[in-house]
Order: C-alpha cells, then sequence, then structure tokens
C-alpha cells in the first residue's frame, strides 16, 4: 500500500532513468494535444474533447489496433483529470492482483483521490473476471480505461459494456506517420538516411503503427550509413513488418467478410487482393477454400451450377499441389465466382423453409403421399388418391405435397440471371398446370 501516500500525479519531477530509454518512451506525448492522430476521438467537438471540457470522464475502452496511443491517452486523461493512474494488463494479472488493485482504490476513495485503472488487453479477461468491475466502477472506486484489439461486442461483457463508452482508435495513416517520423528526426538531431521512396517504403513497413515505426528508425539511426539508402538497400537491411492478423481474431472476419462481399459485388480485382492478403498474412488455404465453395453456394447458386463444381475441383487441385502452386487454383476458381452471374434464391428460399419447418414441426404430410404397407394403414388413407405423376401425359399431376393444415406456401423465387432464368419458367410452367388442376 506504498502508493496511498505518493504525490499526486504531476507534483513532482519524473526520477532520473540511468538505463537506456528507447526512442518510444522518449518521445511518448506529455500532454493530450501533443498525441498524433485520433482527432475524431480527442478534438474538441469530439467525445474525449467534450468529456474533459465538461468535467465528467466517464469509463472508456478503447479498440483499436496495436501502436495507435491506446496506452499514452489513458495516461494522459490521467493527468488532465488529476487520477491516481493505475496499470495492468490482462495478460499478467490474476484474481488476488486485482484485489489488491481494488483495495488500493478504495483507499485512495476514501481519501479523496480518485483512480483511473487502465487495463491492456482487457478482452483477456473471462466474464466472471469481467463482472468482477463493475462494483467497483458503479460506486465511483475506479474509472475504468480498457484497450482491446478484439471487436468489444464478442469480447465483453454486456453489463460492462453498459457502463462503459467504445472508443475506436484508428491506424495511423501515412501523414500522421511522416509528423511522427519527423518528430523522431528532432529528437535524434539529424534526419533519417533515406531517399524519398525509402522513406516512403518505411512508413508502408510501419502498416498503421506509430510505435513500430519509432522501432524502426531507431534501428535505422544505429546504422553507420555514408549517403543515402535507397528502397532496396533499406528492404536488406530491415524485414517488412508481419501484417497484423490473428487467425481466430477480429481480423481475420474482417478480411474474409471483405474477399466474401467483394465475390458477391462481382469485382475479380478486389476479390484477388484481398484473397492476396490473406495468403500473405498466413491464412490456410484449406480454411480459404471451404469458404469460397460457400461462396458458391449462397451467392451464385443455380444462377451458375456449374460454379459450385469448379470450386470444388480447385480445392481438390489445391490438396493435390499444395503450396504455393495449388494457390491459383483457388484464385481462379474466385474469379469464377465474381464474375458469375449471382443469386441468393435458393439460399433465402431455405431459411424460409426452415423458418417454417421449425413452426410447423409436428404436422403430418397429407395421407395420400404415404405409403400403405399394412392393411391397417391402408383402411386409415393412407396412400388413398396418390396420383402417380408419370402416369399423367406431360409427367404432371399437381398434387398437394404440403401438410393439409397449412396448405401450399412458395419459397423458391429464381431471379432472372444466368441459368435461373431457364429455372423460372419451368418454375412458372408447373405453377400455371398446378392452378388449372386444384380442385
Amino acid at each position: 500500500m506504498a502508493d496511498l501516500f505518493d504525490d499526486p500525479p504531476g507534483s513532482r519531477p519524473e526520477p532520473e532513468r540511468s538505463g537506456p530509454r528507447p526512442l518510444a518512451d522518449r518521445l511518448r506525448p506529455t500532454a493530450l494535444g501533443e498525441v498524433i492522430g485520433q482527432a475524431h476521438v480527442l478534438g474538441p467537438e469530439a467525445p474525449l474533447g467534450i468529456m474533459l471540457a465538461s468535467g465528467a470522464l466517464s469509463s472508456l475502452i478503447f479498440w483499436g489496433p496495436p501502436g495507435v496511443g491506446k496506452t499514452t491517452i489513458a495516461r494522459l486523461l490521467a493527468n488532465a483529470t488529476d487520477l491516481h493512474f493505475v496499470q495492468i494488463s490482462a495478460i499478467f494479472t490474476g484474481v488476488p492482483e486485482l484485489r489488491k488493485v481494488f483495495g488500493a482504490a478504495r483507499i485512495r476513495h476514501r481519501n479523496g483521490q480518485g483512480t483511473l485503472l487502465f487495463v491492456d488487453e482487457i478482452h483477456r479477461f473471462n466474464k466472471a473476471q469481467q463482472d468482477g468491475f463493475l462494483p467497483h466502477m458503479e460506486d465511483g472506486t475506479i474509472l475504468l480505461v480498457g484497450a482491446t484489439t478484439e471487436n468489444p461486442s464478442f469480447e465483453l461483457n454486456a453489463a460492462l459494456l453498459s457502463r462503459a463508452q467504445v472508443l475506436v482508435l484508428e491506424r495511423l495513416s501515412r501523414d500522421d506517420l511522416e509528423r511522427l517520423a519527423q518528430r523522431a528526426e528532432q529528437e535524434l538531431g539529424r534526419p533519417l538516411p533515406l531517399d524519398r521512396a525509402a522513406r516512403a517504403a518505411l512508413v508502408e513497413m510501419a502498416d498503421g503503427d506509430g510505435r513500430a515505426l519509432l522501432n524502426l528508425i531507431e534501428q535505422i539511426a544505429a546504422w553507420t550509413v555514408e549517403g543515402v539508402l535507397s528502397t532496396d538497400a533499406l528492404s536488406t537491411r530491415l524485414m517488412r513488418r508481419a501484417a497484423q492478423y490473428d487467425k481466430s481474431g477480429d481480423g481475420h472476419y474482417n478480411l474474409i467478410s471483405a474477399l466474401h462481399k467483394s465475390v458477391r459485388g462481382s469485382d475479380p480485382d478486389a476479390t484477388l487482393y484481398w484473397f492476396a492478403r490473406m495468403l500473405e498474412a498466413g491464412e490456410d488455404p484449406r480454411f480459404l477454400a471451404r469458404r469460397i465453395t460457400r461462396m458458391s453456394v449462397e451467392d451464385i447458386g443455380l444462377a451458375d451450377p456449374q460454379a459450385q463444381a469448379i470450386c470444388l475441383q480447385a480445392w481438390q487441385t489445391y490438396e493435390r499441389l499444395g503450396s504455393p502452386e495449388g494457390e491459383l487454383a483457388l484464385a481462379q476458381a474466385l474469379v469464377y465466382l465474381a464474375l458469375a452471374p449471382k443469386s441468393n434464391a435458393t439460399y433465402v428460399a431455405y431459411k424460409a423453409a426452415r423458418a417454417a419447418a421449425k413452426k410447423t414441426g409436428s404436422l403430418p404430410p397429407p395421407k395420400h403421399i404415404l405409403n400403405a404397407p399394412t392393411k391397417l394403414m391402408k383402411e386409415q388413407g393412407y396412400g388413398s388418391g396418390y396420383a402417380y405423376d408419370h402416369d399423367a401425359e406431360d409427367g404432371f399431376s399437381g398434387q398437394n405435397y404440403f401438410p393439409e393444415e397449412i396448405g401450399r406456401d412458395s419459397y423458391y423465387t429464381p431471379v432472372e440471371r444466368g441459368f435461373e432464368r431457364d429455372l423460372k419458367k419451368r418454375l412458372e410452367y408447373f405453377t400455371k398446370l398446378r392452378r388449372e388442376r386444384s380442385p
């Protein structure tokens, strides 16, 4: 409990540090006005700007990719509101540590000092642990600021979300990263030894992550370079930062959604781009083969019955060839799907039929279409009046096959695209005959 008697934040200078400090730490902003990017959150008319101006800061969840300022902003909010700043990580903190944090915060609260508790990777806490924050948020013991790279809608309790405002922090733009690079050059006291193209390549390598950019700059600053480096020379010395991608996380589902919607939108170029993005990030091509086949039955359907066969053939080709050769077969299937006529008529009909079946799941079929293998069943009317369709001159009896209690229903409505145009003509033909032959 030693921190109970600490001086308030900002009342004494930071202690001298004898060890080396990374560039990212040396450039950490000391006021919210120094933060690069996130104007949509920090501006005068933005959520945090309005909260600070009104003196009414609420609990928050920062949702965004790594290296965009979540920790820095939380620390500066504590300074701006005279709250005691406590930082924990859900990865390394268990229930005993949480109890100590809450106990210290209660004593501060009784002594008139509020606590801003910053929880990094808050989505790593399980549901019960998340519930443990609620009473301390409600009685004002802590003001919670959580940080997550995952979608809070899926990863955080509804009760926790109802007590906190979710603010989305965005990847830093190229302009933001360039401003950060200039600030780093001022701190280093010299420009980076890069030509214009290499400098642009460096910004691309950071991929919207400010901390990654500063780490790359720190590496470059340690080199002994004569003149300036070209893009090729930079690429030789630096490895490109791996794309942010978690196969079980939000980025995974965002990219597969983008791929699916590009196919549905008949854009082969965007389709190939998102396919390549997922492969570059290390996605399993077998997962993609399954999803591609799903797209063929959901979005193309009977408008082009060949589409499903092409996807299955591409999947089989990949299994035979492996990577990277087999991935071309998957790309070929995707281009075919993107340019195929689209129809979700079967998908819509299937969902409608499932919904109807759920409502009427106990109704028996009409007796005339049931077999009657026993005498008792014949006496009960099973099979009585059944019309064998092949006996009709045109091979169509027009009988009712729905349960008698609900009558005939309609689910499948073909579109005027691709092969379904022919199916629509057939459906209309049988509908006309059925009307004519209905009693």
